[in-house]
């Protein structure tokens, strides 16, 4: 019986966060997040999506970079697009696993987007992990699995998603109990407001008591703090309507 998942989007776009951002990539979002995290703005792949064999996410991944396909050119030593497998959380689906490693085969640069909630281990090493750590606001700051720390190299990234002046501070200290700075780039991503075509009943509430930050406050804290981290915003939020999707 082919493998198969359940598949919300493809596109080719621009990677808009991480260390690779302003990169083309093609993003495979796939469907079904456990999490409720209140800033998301995917809730459509909670649920939308349709059922497709690897071998015809691999086809549509390979006629989407056909453009590139004649090339010579690299960036960083990479092969573009890149490829990005994202959610929803990926890690639920256990095809995804393969997936990965046929895209890695394939010669493909691969990058993953996961919550942190899941085993991060079984994942192929040629793939980088770009791995949350839910902060205090997300409402989802208990699922962190923070066995997943002992499995990170140089090649992942660890995000924090921050929109409170209390997220901020309990970043700063995971950063630093868990000596985070020396296991591979950190990543500060400002909470963009969610528009009222993003917003869902489903979400978590922010505690009470937080405070919103600014992004101008985020950057200054993290300035005065000299904290080892790259700010980073939405690229493709500037680029595009912040709702709209396949960008």
């Amino acid at each position: 019986m082919a493998e198969t998942l359940v598949v919300n989007e493809i596109y080719l776009s621009l990677q808009g966060e991480s260390t690779f951002a302003g990169l083309p990539c093609i993003f495979i979002r796939l469907t079904a997040c456990d999490l409720r995290c209140s800033y998301c703005d995917t809730a459509y792949a909670f649920t939308e999506g349709k059922k497709k064999t690897l071998a015809e996410v691999l086809a549509e991944v390979k006629r989407l970079a056909t453009p590139f396909s004649n090339s010579k050119l690299k960036t960083q030593n990479l092969k573009l697009p890149l490829v990005e497998l994202t959610g929803g959380e990926p890690l639920l689906q256990k095809n995804s696993l393969p997936l990965m490693k046929q895209l890695c085969d394939d010669g493909f640069t691969v990058l993953i987007e996961t919550s942190g909630a899941h085993d991060i281990s079984p994942i192929d090493s040629r793939v980088h992990r770009i791995m949350d750590l839910k902060c205090p606001s997300s409402g989802e700051v208990e699922r962190n699995l923070f066995s997943n720390l002992a499995h990170l190299k140089a090649t992942d990234e660890i995000k924090f998603v921050i929109g409170t002046k209390q997220d901020y501070e309990w970043a700063k200290s995971q950063i630093t109990a868990h000596g985070l700075a020396a296991k591979c780039p950190l990543l500060f991503s400002w909470v963009h407001p969610l528009p009222p075509a993003q917003q869902n009943a489903a979400l978590k509430k922010v505690p009470a008591g937080h405070t919103p930050i600014s992004r101008k406050e985020l950057v200054e804290k993290i300035i005065a703090d000299a904290l080892p981290v790259r700010f980073q915003i939405q690229q493709h939020k500037v680029i595009w309507p912040p709702e709209q999707r396949g960008v």
